[in-house]
């Protein structure tokens, strides 16, 4: 929505605070993030919150215009919705981790290369037109971004198609400003940030 120029307002929940299932309910009744609220309107699941913006602001290309490359971009982005687990438990989104992932296991090592075989097969079948998978940045793109956050953190090693497509979308504005406002954040818990010094005392 930021990259697409959609003014939206945002309520952060902290996930490690006591009550914070409860803050969510109160927000969603499936208990998750991320939710969408339009109006009176509900819509609590990131894909179905991609197709609602895409109905809304068709102007904003969220999807490819051509046929063939939307369909491609709705199966790559839903085999992200709902796959890739292990390198979602093994290389988990910390903006300020760096932690090069070596061994790799080979569950993690499949995903990896099935990402890369995505990543690749979109920009040589459909990125002509720009430096993102479908030429032009779409929902697609938004969906790999935790991906481009985890291989950048793990220092995974990148053949030349993924690297490039990596740097791209770093050096995207709306990316920089997630990073920039995540780092902002200051709670800090010593079992999961091990490689970050504790904030000084006040």
């Amino acid at each position: 929505m930021r990259h697409a120029g959609i003014s939206f307002s945002e309520v952060n929940i902290n996930l490690r605070d006591a009550d914070a299932k409860a803050q969510i309910l109160a927000q969603s009744p499936a208990g998750k993030v991320p939710a969408l609220l339009s109006g009176d309107r509900l819509i609590w699941d990131s894909l179905a919150i991609l197709e609602y913006l895409a109905e809304e602001h068709p102007e904003k290309g969220i999807w490819p215009a051509d046929r063939q490359a939307r369909a491609v971009a709705r199966c790559v982005s839903a085999e992200i919705h709902s796959g890739f687990a292990p390198l979602r438990r093994t290389c988990s989104m910390e903006l300020l981790a760096r932690n090069p992932l070596d061994p790799v296991p080979e569950e993690v090592r499949d995903d990896i290369r099935r990402i890369i075989a995505i990543w690749g097969e979109c920009r040589a079948n459909f990125g002509d037109a720009g430096h993102f998978l479908f030429g032009a940045f779409s929902a697609a793109d938004a969906y790999y971004a935790p991906v481009v956050r985890r291989f950048l953190g793990f220092a995974v090693k990148l053949p030349e198609v993924a690297a490039a497509y990596v740097a791209t979308m770093d050096a995207l504005p709306a990316m920089r400003a997630w990073v920039t406002t995540g780092l902002a954040e200051h709670d800090f818990v010593v079992v999961d940030e091990p490689y970050r010094e504790p904030p000084a005392r006040k």
